[in-house]
Formats: structure tokens, sequence, C-alpha cells
């Protein structure tokens, strides 16, 4: 396995993976496993690795696994995203205030159901994150609460914590976050 900053020859590999496990194209008998629900474009993803937020392991040809880390003004677009940073920012984590100049929204990530339970998920974490310290503090992100693989993979393997919960959409989610200076 390759673990690598994503540049414009991995998208097609990147966007197959996402539609195979993106909520509204994953198998539903998958879904139990986890799911990501936000869907990009080509251009979006081009946007990102040029902001070099785009992390991958591959096998030969194939993405097996991806990060997406991007500043809150990039991922402002998206109404979940700007919910987040208009609401959910600027709170206290082991006595520093996190805010969207210190902080960055870490996912979503992707893992081929082929890798899970192996070392993927902590290497590619660990490549994201060493990577996004060079420019932030903390990583926050939020994970459904109808997704407890997600949940468990990233509070019981990769140690983020809760910092509260919300509703957004019908739905309830967790906010995670980290802080990247420690790893």
């Amino acid at each position: 396995m390759i673990y690598k900053i994503a540049d414009i020859s991995d998208i097609d590999a990147t966007l197959k993976l996402h539609k195979k496990y993106q909520i509204d194209t994953i198998k539903e008998e998958d879904k139990k496993d986890g799911f990501v629900t936000t869907s990009f474009s080509k251009e979006e993803l081009k946007e990102l690795i040029a902001q070099k937020g785009l992390f991958v392991a591959k096998e030969g040809n194939d993405v097996k696994a991806y990060v997406m880390s991007a500043s809150w003004e990039f991922w402002s677009k998206w109404p979940m995203f700007a919910y987040m940073a208009d609401n959910l920012l600027d709170f206290k984590y082991k006595n520093e205030l996190v805010t969207a100049k210190n902080s960055y929204q870490y996912g979503p990530i992707c893992i081929d159901k082929s890798v899970r339970g192996s070392d993927v998920l902590e290497n590619i974490f660990k490549l994201a994150a060493t990577n996004m310290a060079k420019r932030y503090d903390f990583l926050v992100t939020f994970v459904n609460q109808i997704n407890p693989r997600s949940y468990r993979a990233h509070t019981k393997k990769l140690g983020l914590d809760i910092v509260c919960e919300f509703d957004y959409n019908n739905n309830k989610y967790w906010e995670l976050c980290l802080d990247i200076r420690e790893l």
C-alpha cells in the first residue's frame, strides 16, 4: 500500500471509491459498515488537491482509502460544514480555544471494505494529520450517530474526543476534536 498526498491523476480512482460508499449510491447491506454523506465533483477534488488536502492509500491504480482535510473556508460551500463553522466552533478543548483559524475540518474518510480491519485507517490518518499539523493545531470532525463503525474507529482507534452532540437536517451527530500537535 502506498500512502501519499493526492495529485490530479488520483481523482477518478478517488471518485470511484467514493461512489461505492456514498450514502446515495452505497449498497443497502453495506450501510451498516459505514458510509459518507457528501458528494464531490472533479472540480471540487481539484481544488482540494491544490490545497494539499486529499490523502490517498493506493494499491496499484486503485485508491483503497482517502481522507479529505481542509480549511473551514473550503468547506463553507456545503451547508453542513458552514453550520459547524458558524455554530460549533469557538469552544475550549484541553483548555485551548478552538477556532476556524486554528482548526480544520477532517473528513470525510473512506476505506474500502477489502482493507478494513488492517492498519490502513491509522496510516492514512497519520499521514493526513501530520501534514495538516503544519498549518493547524486542531482537527475537528463530526460523525452521524447512525454510523457506529465510524464512531468506534475515530474514538477507540484514533483517540478523538467527543466535544458535543448536535442535530442537523433531522440527523444527530457527534462533534469530535483532536490536538494534532500531539501526534
